[in-house]
């Protein structure tokens, strides 16, 4: 059953940017454990039976499960001060995350497919510990203090340090450290390779898998552009607008305003860092058949 349009607008104006969700832990006394910083469109999250847009501010919790399209970037901080960076078609799971004692920040991510990249911040004074672990789909890393990227595909996972030092557990295997920077360690099928030195190309590649690419529908937290996708003059139109935008994946929020003494409804997407990150979004709405009907605006 449809919510009424005034509970529906409600809901919209709070959390269709995840600033609602982002300010729960704020009002409770304690930070978010982890919180989107950026997205290059589009990305999403699966949480319980529910699937929706991810934008930045919102919060993520421990059983979520993030993903990210073609082309998509997502930037994620932790509440210990690390940066989990997810590359297109990734999918990675929060599988268990939560301060234990109120101080020692506990979580198990499962890295699912695609490239990824968990930097640990150990000047980060915001906790007294940490307690974190990465599962590269069967191959387990302990982080202990380090900058390290890895990727799942169908054929292989890999590990690469970039700095500080890891535990590697394989499966079937005992577990290893790795402390040499630039090391790196490959499962191909079930076959372990013997961890092997990364050339300057092949690790400027792997990054580049992970890293946002300017003026391609990057949104972040201090981002100030907009897209206006439709300016209706009734509630229910633009909630129609808005639940489409949101199904194709699109951030989407309403914001009521006035026009003379009239009131319009704008389904927009905030957030977007520049001028050509807006645009470059615009275009791509465009281009889908379903969605380029509409009177698109770029702006501030």
């Amino acid at each position: 059953m449809r919510l009424s349009i005034g509970s529906a607008l409600i809901a919209v104006a709070l959390g269709a940017s995840g600033a609602a969700a982002a300010q729960s832990g704020a009002k409770s006394g304690s930070a978010p454990l982890a919180t989107v910083e950026s997205v290059q469109l589009s990305a999403s999250v699966e949480r319980g039976k529910a699937t929706f847009p991810l934008a930045p501010g919102m919060e993520l919790k421990s059983g979520d499960r993030v993903n990210t399209g073609a082309k998509s970037r997502l930037i994620i901080r932790l509440v210990d001060g690390s940066t989990v960076k997810l590359g297109e078609q990734g999918s990675i799971f929060f599988d268990r995350m939560g301060l234990r004692d109120g101080k020692v920040f506990e979580a198990v991510i499962f890295a699912a497919e695609g490239a990824f990249r968990l930097a640990v911040d150990k000047l980060a004074k915001s906790i007294a510990e940490r307690e974190l672990s990465v599962a590269v789909n069967t191959v387990n890393v302990g982080v202990r203090g380090a900058d390290f990227w890895g990727k799942t595909t169908s054929e292989s996972q890999i590990v690469c340090l970039i700095q500080g030092n890891i535990e590697v557990t394989p499966p079937g295997e005992k577990p290893f450290t790795m402390e040499q920077p630039l090391s790196f360690y490959t499962l191909e099928g079930t076959t372990s390779r013997a961890v092997a030195i990364v050339l300057p190309n092949r690790l400027t590649e792997w990054a580049m898998e992970t890293e946002e690419e300017p003026g391609h529908g990057v949104m972040s937290r201090t981002g100030k552009w907009k897209v206006t996708v439709a300016s209706a003059k009734k509630s229910g139109e633009a909630l129609d607008v808005y639940n489409q935008m949101r199904k194709a994946g699109y951030p989407a929020e309403i914001v009521p305003a006035k026009v003379g003494d009239a009131r319009v409804y704008n389904v927009r997407i905030p957030n977007f860092e520049s001028e050509k990150d807006a645009k470059f979004a615009m275009e791509a709405l465009k281009g889908q058949a379903d969605l380029g009907k509409h009177e698109y605006k770029v702006g501030m």
